[in-house]
């Protein structure tokens, strides 16, 4: 009786593996996938135009980000909003890699990028940068509109104070409320869950 029991514990404990193993997401399985870098640019460093708060750290995860994706040979876009200034250091483009220029907040409006995503088959996006509130917001939210898995970096973007008349809404606040809608929109993580450390 006891070996009985003790060899259906074991044959499901070796089930449980089995199905596990089965059920694991596999590299074939994941979509084929984009990275956005969406006005990381000089503009937003500037202390006498729009500095953001968190900035620099929200610039070095956008890099750590943008690391993996090119030590993977998945594909990375740059987009910089026209006036912006140069692309910050952090995440400087390489010679090859995609760069969209837009003049307007969402970065589908008036780009080639949905086009490109398309020629591309790309179907997941990866988005980061500047700010929050407004070209990540629009970017993620016309993303799911337009049917793309997204995954939005939450510690990878950075956003300022707001004034509403007589009242200034602090930018942790702007920023964290803008990611509490947007999980409606995006798969929200930081860049440690992303990168799985």
């Amino acid at each position: 009786m006891k070996k009985t029991i003790l060899l259906l514990v074991i044959c499901f404990f070796i089930s449980g593996i089995l199905q596990a193993q089965e059920t694991k997401q596999s590299p074939d399985d994941i979509p084929k996938t984009a990275l956005v870098l969406i006005d990381i640019q000089a503009f937003y460093f500037d202390t006498t135009k729009a500095p953001l708060t968190g900035r620099y750290e929200a610039s070095e995860k956008s890099a750590a980000i943008l690391k993996h994706f090119r030590e993977t040979g998945q594909e990375v876009i740059h987009i910089m909003h026209k006036g912006g200034g140069d692309i910050h250091e952090y995440v400087k483009p390489l010679p090859g890699e995609t760069i969209f220029v837009k003049e307007h907040v969402s970065c589908f409006r008036e780009t080639p990028l949905l086009e490109h995503l398309k020629e591309n088959e790309v179907e997941r996006l990866v988005i980061v940068g500047m700010m929050t509130h407004m070209c990540v917001e629009a970017a993620t939210r016309s993303a799911d509109d337009l049917g793309f898995q997204t995954v939005l970096i939450h510690d990878a973007c950075a956003t300022r104070d707001l004034k509403y008349g007589d009242d200034v809404v602090a930018a942790k606040d702007v920023h964290l409320s803008t990611l509490s809608t947007l999980r409606a929109y995006a798969n929200v993580q930081s860049t440690a869950e992303f990168l799985g450390e």
